[in-house]
């Protein structure tokens, strides 16, 4: 699989050959240097992007396959994105942020919000709308909105880049819970090594290319 982009100088190759399997209920870890292509990588696992070259199957179904109202419906029933960039939505508290994902889905749930922000600690916060919060707390809202409607897959976009290490420590313990107790499966880009090793899986993004690293941990 490839993804190029129109340049200047004309075509920019950013993703070159890449060829990545990931097993139901496994955790993987993608790192790499800044400009190598990680978040673009995970936009095209998730389906928020095709490629240019070459396929992608996410959750039995090849994603070149489908226009973008289909892989938006497979992502709502399929997938949690952890985005760099919280896109969380101005208007909407911290608390409707995170109901979000299962309003779409039609199944409203506010226990399962309250849980889950009491998991990422923000049930005192829950009011707020994200102009008042901090940026940690921004991503831990991002967090619990990714992991409330259970997700079959996780793709998280440097999940404990914004947060002290304390709270980092914490989030992390919550990937990985997630992953073991629900089966989900997790694919991370991070540029903290201990994180990465403690997935299953670690690969390393350089030049376009994705080579695979020394096992990880294991999970846990």
């Amino acid at each position: 699989m490839g993804k190029s982009a129109a340049g200047p100088e004309g075509e920019v190759r950013i993703l070159d050959s890449v060829d990545l399997t990931v097993a139901e209920g496994d955790s993987v870890a993608i790192v790499g240097a800044s400009g190598s292509g990680k978040t673009t990588l995970l936009g095209l696992l998730a389906g928020l992007d095709l490629p240019t070259r070459g396929s992608i199957a996410l959750a039995g179904q090849r994603l070149d396959q489908l226009d973008e109202e289909a892989r938006a419906a497979l992502r709502a029933r399929e997938v949690g994105f952890v985005f760099q960039s919280f896109h969380l939505l101005p208007s909407l508290t911290a608390e409707e942020n995170v109901a979000l994902p299962l309003e779409l889905a039609g199944r409203e749930d506010p226990a399962r919000v309250a849980e889950v922000l009491a998991a990422v600690g923000l049930e005192h916060r829950r009011r707020h709308h994200p102009r008042q919060l901090s940026g940690g707390e921004q991503q831990r809202v991002a967090l619990a909105r990714a992991f409330v409607a259970r997700p079959r897959i996780l793709f998280a976009d440097e999940p404990t880049g914004n947060l002290d290490q304390a709270t980092g420590q914490h989030v992390s313990q919550l990937l990985f819970e997630l992953n073991r107790s629900n089966r989900t499966t997790l694919v991370m880009v991070t540029h903290d090594l201990a994180l990465a090793r403690r997935c299953h899986h670690v690969y390393r993004l350089d030049r376009g290319r994705l080579v695979r690293l020394d096992e990880g941990g294991e999970g846990a």
